[in-house]
């Protein structure tokens, strides 16, 4: 049984750093987990007692998020990205290739605890994969020879902080610039322009831009933010979503690495029309690596009058940020369950109404808005409407930025007006010869080459920024079996139809492409997907059937040439799954096989 030492210490240093709130829960294991490499059980113990909550309930948030363990990981916990463009990319064998040198099985701790290996949903590195996180710091580009050198790295005891500094080099990758990449402009401009004009002027030149939340939803900005401000409360909070979790999308990476200020700058902002003091950024856990660079930033804003009590020398003009670490939960990326994560809890979506606005974080008026929203408010508050509304379409004004990657020759971050049509983005990055393209990530919508005129717009493709191009080249079934699994593994339990029918859909996605699928199956598939869509609780569940519907109509050749006949056929060998009947029985008779007709 392994030894943890001084575990009575850090958790006191915990305590006395950030307090012993139970909405603290989360950060302390988070915490743990990197110090032990899981969560001791000693260590639960004391959190029950310091915060008053029964252990089960702790017990219940390590389970949820995929980053904590109760059992140790090792010295070294390597985790590869499992998304479909790092399998394009060939992550797979080099998985197999990276067990094979170490000995160690996927999922497992090896023999001697030093190493454990396993996969994650996505890294957030698609346009520089495979990828891979070790003890939370990321490694890009792997190839043979890279795989190689960790291995050895790892079996010579080599600390994860003197490995070689190329290895955790993430570069921007930014491709092409517009309204927002192209700021050259200085911190604290848009709480200038504040000051100067007033909350009133402020908030209506962000009602007149038309500028629209970049999460994907499009609920407009300015709107948001009066419903928090005329909410009754004494208290109101702003939440900065940059738990970007779905496949493909790698943005927020990008623009919290190099645009932390206006970030910040456009949730201060937000803080002074609505009358909020307190703030978080809500920073995926796969981003560790750049929670330390981030810290300093909010820290050099305080130091500069940006952040903290009386911002700009303006009396009553409180307000600071705090960055808050998610832990592996892609659920959390939906509004509701991303405040259960801020409080501790298991990041399980709420009943709406209410909404966030009036009823968020600690059931007080609450603004949640993406990374790139906050950052077009503060340029909007600096040079207006007009500048804004001068790209985009009518429905769909500024920019967007977009997260490219698979089969183009120059995957990375692309800032177009909306309009733009997929045929000019394939063009600009290299990917005319596409067979389609999947837009807002697993969620979102696939492409076929015969809609590449169809443009990034609300109106139109809306998106939260991912666009994954798949060559003539590719099995389409791939992607959608990749991203049946992803859902299965995504999904919070919290009801039937997403729990159930997402692990009956992947199922039976699995069963077409083993080659066992007939047209029942297909029907079946239909039939649950729409069931999803129209009964589940979250927007989880509404579109994880996408990838199969949408592929069922616009890709039905992918499917009807893998079916096996046209009548119902198990998914499984059924007389192998006797095998361990026959052991116990000892027989092996013919009577003791099934005839399975073919």
């Amino acid at each position: 049984m392994q030894e943890f030492g001084n575990v009575d210490e850090f958790v006191g240093q915990l305590m006395a750093g950030g307090g012993k709130h139970p909405g603290q829960l989360l950060q302390y294991l988070y915490a743990l987990q990197y110090r032990y490499s899981c969560i001791p059980p000693h260590a639960i113990e004391l959190l029950a007692t310091q915060l008053q909550l029964p252990a089960a309930r702790i017990h219940g948030v390590i389970e949820f998020y995929s980053f904590l363990h109760t059992t140790p990981r090792g010295a070294y916990d390597i985790l590869f990205s499992d998304s479909i463009t790092d399998h394009m990319l060939g992550s797979r064998e080099l998985l197999a290739e990276f067990c094979r040198l170490l000995g160690v099985q996927p999922g497992e701790p090896r023999g001697d605890g030093r190493v454990s290996v396993d996969v994650t949903s996505c890294t957030g590195i698609c346009d520089q994969g495979p990828a891979l996180l070790v003890n939370g710091w990321a490694v890009a580009r792997l190839d043979a020879d890279r795989i190689e050198a960790i291995a050895a790295l790892i079996e010579a005891g080599t600390a994860v902080a003197d490995w070689p500094r190329e290895f955790f080099d993430i570069q921007d990758n930014i491709l092409r610039r517009d309204l927002l990449l192209n700021d050259t402009g200085g911190a604290g401009a848009a709480l200038q322009a504040l000051r100067e004009r007033g909350a009133d002027a402020v908030l209506e030149a962000l009602d007149a831009s038309g500028l629209r939340g970049r999460g994907g939803a499009g609920f407009k900005t300015a709107t948001k933010w009066r419903f928090c401000c005329e909410a009754n409360a004494q208290q109101r909070y702003v939440v900065c979503n940059a738990d970007e979790g779905e496949p493909g999308t790698f943005k927020d990476r990008v623009l919290l690495n190099s645009y932390a200020d206006r970030v910040f700058e456009g949730m201060t902002l937000c803080a002074g029309l609505i009358g909020a003091s307190e703030g978080f950024l809500y920073l995926r856990g796969e981003y560790r690596y750049l929670q330390a660079p981030l810290d300093a930033v909010l820290e050099r804003r305080r130091q500069d009058g940006l952040l903290g009590s009386s911002i700009l020398g303006e009396d009553g003009f409180d307000f600071d940020i705090t960055i808050h670490m998610g832990a592996g939960a892609y659920i959390c990326g939906e509004e509701s369950a991303l405040i259960e994560s801020l409080e501790g809890k298991r990041g399980v979506p709420r009943k709406r109404p209410p909404f966030p606005v009036t009823n968020g974080y600690r059931n007080l008026p609450t603004v949640v808005n993406n990374v790139e929203t906050f950052m077009a408010a503060a340029r909007i508050a600096v040079d207006g409407a007009d500048w804004f509304r001068a790209v985009g379409t009518g429905e769909s004004t500024g920019t967007k930025v977009l997260s490219i990657s698979g089969d183009c020759s120059r995957p990375g971050i692309y800032e177009y007006p909306f309009g733009v049509s997929i045929a000019q983005i394939l063009e600009d990055c290299g990917g005319t010869d596409a067979q389609a393209v999947q837009v807002a990530g697993a969620a979102g919508s696939t492409v076929p080459a015969s809609e590449f005129g169809r443009s990034i717009a609300f109106e139109d493709c809306a998106t939260a920024g991912s666009l994954m191009v798949f060559g003539p080249q590719r099995d389409l079934l791939d992607m959608v079996q990749n991203f049946a699994h992803f859902f299965v593994h995504e999904s919070c339990g919290f009801c039937t139809p997403c729990r159930v029918g997402g692990a009956l859909l992947k199922d039976l996605v699995d069963k077409v492409c083993a080659g066992r699928a007939g047209d029942y199956d297909l029907q079946e598939m239909q039939a649950i997907g729409d069931l999803m869509r129209n009964t589940s609780h979250c927007g989880l569940g509404t579109t994880a059937a996408n990838p199969v519907l949408e592929t069922l109509h616009k890709f039905p050749e992918i499917y009807k040439q893998r079916l096996a006949g046209g009548d119902y056929g198990p998914a499984f060998d059924l007389d192998a799954a006797l095998e361990e009947a026959r052991a116990i029985t000892g027989r092996d008779d013919a009577g003791a096989h099934l005839k399975v007709e073919s």
